[in-house]
């Protein structure tokens, strides 16, 4: 076995560990480290942290994320047309004009419902 082979990958390896590492470690070292209660308090979703965890909260913050997620992704197939645009044709360009049609029906049902409101 013949270490020359292996050297390139374990000099990147040690590389990745050290950007990895090394501005962590920097960070600890040097940083200030004065903790008092506000940095101390529990944080989470903007508002105080609550004794039961079966509390009943707004479910709209849930519906508005997975809308979002929902058409974030949807968006984000465009992108791979986009790129092969020229080599789809006209088939490719009808095929995205359906799945946006599908995408803008799909947003206006949901603005009728009022799943976007946050009142």
């Amino acid at each position: 076995m013949n270490i020359d082979q292996y050297l390139p990958v374990l000099l990147f390896i040690l590389v990745g560990a050290g950007v990895g590492v090394v501005p962590l470690l920097l960070g600890y070292v040097l940083g200030p480290n004065r903790p008092d209660a506000a940095k101390n308090s529990p944080y989470e979703c903007g508002f105080e942290a609550f004794e039961d965890a079966r509390m009943k909260f707004d479910v709209r913050y849930y519906l508005v994320a997975i809308l979002f997620i929902l058409f974030d992704l949807e968006i984000a197939f465009l992108v791979p047309w986009a790129v092969a645009f020229r080599d789809v044709g006209g088939e490719g360009f009808i095929a995205v004009l359906i799945f946006l049609a599908v995408l803008v029906v799909g947003f206006a049902y949901e603005w009728k419902k009022g799943a976007l409101d946050w009142e």
